[in-house]
C-alpha cells in the first residue's frame, strides 16, 4: 500500500533528477561541439573530443546511480571474455528500451572504448540528446522504404554512404560502434506483426553491420554479443526503473572473433550479405537460448 503511494511521487522526483542530469552533461557536451565545429586545429579537436567522451561517461554514471537510489535493484553483469580501452569493439545488441543507452554508456565507462551509437534521424530534434549525439560524431541514419528509393532513385545508398563517412571517422582512435540490429524497440505486437521466429528477439537486419565490417572490419578486434535483459519489467523497462519497481538488470556480454569483412569487389559484396545475414541469424538463434536460460523459462 504504501510503495503504491509513494510511486507517483518517485516517478516525478526521479524523473526531474534524470532530465536534469542529461541537460547538465548534454549541454556541456554541446558547448564543447561547437568550439570543436569552429577550431580546425586536430590536435585541439582531437582533445576536445576526450574531454566529452568523459562528459558522456559521467552523465552514464550519475544516471545510473540514481537508478540505484530509487530502485532495489541488482544488476548482474557477465562478461565471456576479456576487454580492453585499448581495442575496436563492434556490438550487436537487442533493444528493449531507451534504458539500453544509458545502461550501455556506463557499463562501457571502465571496460572499453566510448561507445557510437547508430541513431535514427528523427532523434536529432530530441532535446539534447540529438545535439549532444551530433557533438561527439555519432552517426545518423536515415532509412528510406522502397517506394520511397523507387521515387527517387538518386537516394539509393546515401544511407550506406553515411555509414562509410562515419566509420572513417573512428579509425584513427579506440572506439565502440554499437549497432541495435534490429532495427527498432522489442514490444509484443511488433513481435507479432513481424512473425519473428525467436522467443524473446525481433529478427535481425544485417545491412548497416555488413557495411560496417566491409568498411572498417580490419580494425575491428572484437565482436561483442550484448544481450539486455529487464527480468519482470520487460513490457515497460523505462517506467518500471523510473517509478522504482525496477528489481534486476541483466547485461550479458560474449567477446567473439570477427566474421571475415566484406569483399572489396562490387560483384561479392552481396554474396557477403547473404551469408552474414545467415551468420547474423544464427548468432539471434543462441541469442535467444541463452535468454532464455538466464530467465530460467
Amino acid at each position: 500500500m504504501m510503495n503504491a503511494i509513494l510511486t507517483p511521487f518517485i516517478f516525478i522526483l526521479h524523473t526531474a533528477l534524470q532530465i536534469l542530469n542529461l541537460a547538465w552533461w548534454g549541454g556541456l557536451i554541446i558547448l564543447l561541439g561547437l568550439v570543436k565545429l569552429i577550431v580546425p586545429h586536430a590536435g585541439f579537436r582531437h582533445a576536445l573530443l576526450n574531454i566529452m567522451h568523459g562528459f558522456m561517461f559521467c552523465f552514464g554514471k550519475v544516471s545510473v546511480a540514481f537508478i540505484r537510489l530509487f530502485n532495489n535493484v541488482e544488476f548482474d553483469y557477465r562478461v565471456h571474455g576479456n576487454l580492453s580501452k585499448q581495442s575496436w569493439y563492434l556490438i550487436v545488441a537487442n533493444h528493449l528500451s531507451y534504458l539500453d543507452i544509458i545502461l550501455l554508456i556506463d557499463f562501457a565507462a571502465p571496460r572499453i572504448p566510448a561507445p557510437k551509437f547508430f541513431l535514427k534521424q528523427e532523434l536529432i530534434w530530441l532535446p539534447f540528446v540529438g545535439l549532444g549525439a551530433w557533438a561527439l560524431d555519432m552517426p545518423f541514419m536515415r532509412r528510406y522504404s522502397r517506394a520511397y528509393v523507387e521515387k527517387y532513385p538518386h537516394k539509393k545508398g546515401k544511407d550506406l554512404e553515411t555509414t562509410r563517412q562515419y566509420c572513417q571517422k573512428f579509425r584513427t582512435t579506440p572506439t565502440t560502434v554499437i549497432n541495435f540490429v534490429e532495427g527498432t524497440r522489442f514490444t509484443t505486437k511488433k513481435h507479432a506483426s513481424k512473425v519473428s521466429p525467436y522467443r524473446y528477439l525481433l529478427p535481425p537486419r544485417a545491412g548497416g553491420v555488413a557495411f560496417t565490417l566491409s568498411t572498417m572490419g580490419e580494425l575491428f578486434t572484437n565482436v561483442l554479443d550484448v544481450s539486455l535483459l529487464y527480468p519482470g519489467s520487460n513490457r515497460h523497462p523505462m517506467m518500471a526503473m523510473l517509478s522504482g519497481r525496477m528489481t534486476r538488470i541483466v547485461i550479458d556480454v560474449t567477446v567473439m572473433d570477427v566474421p571475415d569483412p566484406a569483399p572489396q569487389v562490387a560483384a561479392d559484396v552481396q554474396d557477403f550479405r547473404v551469408r552474414f545475414q545467415g551468420w547474423l541469424n544464427r548468432l539471434w538463434t543462441e541469442k535467444d537460448n541463452r535468454i532464455s536460460q538466464i530467465l530460467g523459462q
